[in-house]
C-alpha cells in the first residue's frame, strides 16, 4: 500500500504488489467468475483473469459479433461459454458487465440466481446508485463490489499484455460474507489493475458520468470542433486546422502531459506558447466552469441517467446511434484526420 497526500488530503493506494499472483489465486481458489457480457470491458477483463489463472466463464447469447468474438478468443461452448443465465447460475462471482440499459433489462432474470454468499461485481456504479430508475436492488445476503478501470477495456487488455497495469477505482457496497474487500481487491489485480483507489459507488458514477461527458470525450471534442471551425473560417486549410487542433495535441503534447504533467509542459515549451497558455487558460476555465457545474447537477439529480436509459432502450437505438456517429465520421475535421493519420511514417 502507498500513502498519497495532496494538500493534506490523504488517500491509500492499493498496489499490485500487495496482491501477488499466489495471493490472488489463494483468495479466488474456490471462485468461478462468470462474466456477463462480452463488450470491451467484458472481453478485456475476462481475458486478463484467464491469463492470471482465475477460473472464468463467459455469459454471452449466441448470435452476433460478440459471440463470434468469444469463439475466436478460445471460450468453449458448454465448458467456458454459456447463455448469461446459465453462467450466472454456475458462477460464485457475477461480473455484471452488460451495458447500463442491458443491466436493467436482465435484472429480473439475474436476481433469483444470486444465491447466498455470491458476489455481484460491477465496473460502474450506475445500476446501484440509480436503483430508482433501474430497479437493481441486490439481495442482502450477497457481496456487492466494484472495480472500475480508468480506461476502456481495450486499454485494460493492452496494458496487461505490455506488463503494465491500469489505475482503477474500487468500492464495497455490501459485505455479506466478511470477504467482500479481499474478493474485490484480488479481482481488481486479476483484471489488470496496477493501482486501486478506494471510492464509493456514488462517487464513482458521479465522477465517471461527468468525466466522459466532459474533458474525456464531450468537452474535448466540443473544444476541438470550435477551434477547427474558427481556423477554417479564417482561411486555414483542413490539414493545417486539424494539425494545430488535434494532431499535435494527441501525438505530441498529451503523451508528454501524461508522462510529466501540465506543470512540466508549461515549463518546457517555447516562451511564446508559455505566455499564451498562461494568459488564456483561466479564461477557458471561467467560460466552461458553469457548463461543468450544470453537467454535474444533471448527473447528481439523475437526469443524465434518465436520458441515457430512455435513449438506449428504444427499439431503433442502434440505427439512431449509427446515424449520429456517421455524421461525426463524415464531418470535414475527421475526414482531414483520416488523411493526416494515413501520412504518418508508421502507416506507410
Amino acid at each position: 500500500m502507498k500513502d498519497m497526500i495532496v494538500n493534506e488530503f490523504k488517500e491509500v493506494a492499493i498496489e499490485r504488489s500487495d496482491y501477488p499472483p499466489e495471493k490472488v489465486k489463494q483468495i479466488l481458489a474456490n471462485e468461478t467468475v462468470a462474466v456477463l457480457g462480452y463488450g470491451v470491458q467484458g472481453r478485456g477483463q475476462s481475458l486478463n483473469m484467464r491469463d492470471n489463472g482465475v477460473k472464468v466463464i463467459v455469459g454471452q447469447r449466441k448470435g452476433g459479433k460478440a459471440y463470434d468474438l468469444c469463439l475466436e478468443d478460445g471460450w468453449v461452448p458448454g465448458e467456458t461459454l454459456f447463455d448469461p443465465e446459465e453462467a450466472a447460475a454456475k458462477g460464485t462471482v457475477i461480473q455484471y458487465l452488460l451495458s447500463d440499459a442491458g443491466q436493467k433489462d436482465m435484472w429480473p432474470k439475474l436476481k433469483p440466481l444470486l444465491t447466498k454468499g455470491k458476489a455481484l461485481y460491477f465496473s460502474h456504479g450506475f445500476s446501484i446508485v440509480y436503483k430508482d430508475q433501474t430497479n437493481v436492488i441486490p439481495p442482502a445476503d450477497i457481496d456487492v463490489i466494484l472495480v472500475a478501470p480508468k480506461g476502456s477495456g481495450t486499454t485494460v487488455r493492452r496494458l496487461f499484455l505490455e506488463g503494465r497495469g491500469i489505475n482503477s477505482s474500487f468500492a464495497i457496497h455490501q459485505d455479506a460474507t466478511g470477504r467482500a474487500r479481499e474478493r474485490c481487491l484480488a479481482l481488481g489485480v486479476a483484471i489488470g489493475s496496477g493501482y486501486l483507489f478506494e471510492t464509493t459507488f456514488q462517487k464513482e458514477v458521479f465522477s465517471d458520468l461527468t468525466g466522459e461527458r466532459g474533458v474525456l470525450m464531450g468537452a474535448i471534442y466540443g473544444l476541438w470542433l470550435a477551434q477547427y471551425e474558427v481556423l477554417r473560417a479564417q482561411g486555414h486549410s483542413p490539414s493545417e486546422a486539424f494539425n494545430e487542433t488535434v494532431e499535435e495535441a494527441t501525438q505530441s503534447l498529451y503523451p508528454l502531459i501524461g508522462e510529466r504533467g501540465m506543470d512540466w509542459m508549461y515549463a518546457n515549451c517555447s516562451t511564446t506558447a508559455q505566455r499564451g497558455a498562461l494568459d488564456w487558460f483561466k479564461k477557458f476555465r471561467d467560460a466552461s466552469k458553469p457548463v461543468f457545474e450544470s453537467l454535474y447537477e444533471s448527473v447528481k439529480t439523475g437526469e443524465e441517467t434518465r436520458r441515457t436509459l430512455e435513449a438506449n432502450s428504444k427499439p431503433d437505438y442502434r440505427q439512431s446511434l449509427e446515424k449520429e456517429l456517421k455524421e461525426i465520421a463524415e464531418s470535414e475535421m475527421w475526414k482531414a484526420g483520416a488523411v493526416v493519420r494515413g501520412l504518418r511514417p508508421e502507416r506507410q
